[in-house]
């Protein structure tokens, strides 16, 4: 059996540490940690309770965590909540807000809106919608899924995330969208397919495609395009508006030119909201320049941020995490 990447790592690690793992046998996702004091830890993937459970629930849900950030005194991002037709049966009437609600808010900020679920996570459903036939659409999908639905400005710049543990800096990144480069004779889709068996291919395991994905034929009709069209040589189609690594996007690592500012800005974020493990996304010019020269919004909070694809990066970016892990551990067991 193939080990998730979590679990591969803390049975690589505890052992040097003292402590005794045992993983769920069926598929490993879930485990056990044994110290030398005979004190017991479950984790479950990359969640291992090292956050408050409150901090953890709000770092969840994207509308209380623009509200906090907001609260704070840090740059968020214009944002409202709205509600399935399941939930708003159960809300007093003044504090119904539906999909109809949510195309007035878009349109009075208007469009291009992004469209998320406010509790899932890596880009799940996350769309760029340029119109209110667009977001009823996406609406739709996304209460399939889930009953709260965040509408948000979009906000120019460089997609980043910056992993912080006990005020420190673990990683930086920036995230880049799914795309392909065309060769000027194959179509889109077979860009799409090829891209799909790259990245299997590399190993990145939590890290897939979805050939069939609505937004990316979403994208391609807003340039005129379709699955059967054939890119020029060389050129750069972008498919996802979401840069989550998880959808199949890449990385590029700034972590030893973040400037101290955003340093300043990620360790703050992740202690107001009371994270000591936090993946913070920002959207920047540039994170290796002066905050203050610039214009900057944090998007999103992750309790439980996942470094598997970020580790496939190189031996750098690997050792990087197998420290993280590694104090991550030694803190459970001086706790």
């Amino acid at each position: 059996m193939r080990l998730p990447f979590t679990s591969q790592l803390i049975s690589k690690i505890a052992p040097s540490l003292g402590i005794e793992v045992e993983l769920e046998p069926e598929y490993g996702f879930v485990g056990e940690l044994t110290f030398a004091d005979g004190r017991r830890h479950l984790f479950r993937n990359t969640n291992f309770n090292i956050n408050p459970a409150g901090s953890t629930e709000i770092a969840n849900d994207k509308q209380y965590t623009s509200y906090f950030l907001r609260k704070y005194g840090f740059n968020v991002p214009r944002s409202k909540a709205f509600f399935s037709d399941r939930l708003n049966q159960n809300l007093a009437g003044e504090r119904r807000r539906s999909i109809l609600d949510a195309a007035e808010y878009a349109m009075a900020m208007g469009f291009p809106v992004f469209a998320k679920p406010n509790n899932l996570s890596q880009g799940i459903l996350v769309a760029k919608v340029h119109s209110p036939r667009q977001l009823h659409d996406v609406s739709q999908k996304i209460f399939e899924r889930t009953d709260v639905m965040m509408v948000q400005e979009p906000v120019s710049g460089l997609d980043y995330r910056i992993v912080i543990l006990h005020g420190e800096v673990i990683s930086a990144y920036e995230r880049l969208p799914l795309q392909v480069i065309g060769n000027g004779f194959s179509t889109i889709e077979e860009l799409l397919v090829q891209a799909k068996n790259d990245l299997e291919a590399s190993g990145r395991s939590n890290s897939d495609i979805n050939i069939d994905d609505f937004r990316i034929s979403q994208n391609l009709s807003m340039s005129g395009l379709t699955r059967s069209s054939v890119a020029k040589m060389n050129e750069v189609l972008v498919l996802l508006d979401n840069a989550n690594l998880s959808n199949g996007g890449c990385a590029r690592d700034v972590t030893s030119r973040i400037h101290r500012e955003f340093i300043e800005i990620a360790c703050k974020a992740a202690e107001s909201i009371g994270l000591v493990l936090c993946g913070v996304d920002i959207i920047a010019d540039d994170l290796t320049a002066c905050a203050s020269t610039q214009n900057w919004a944090i998007i999103e909070l992750n309790a439980a941020p996942g470094l598997d694809n970020y580790a496939k990066m190189g031996e750098t970016q690997m050792k990087r995490v197998e420290d993280m892990y590694r104090r991550i551990l030694l803190s459970l067991a001086h706790g």
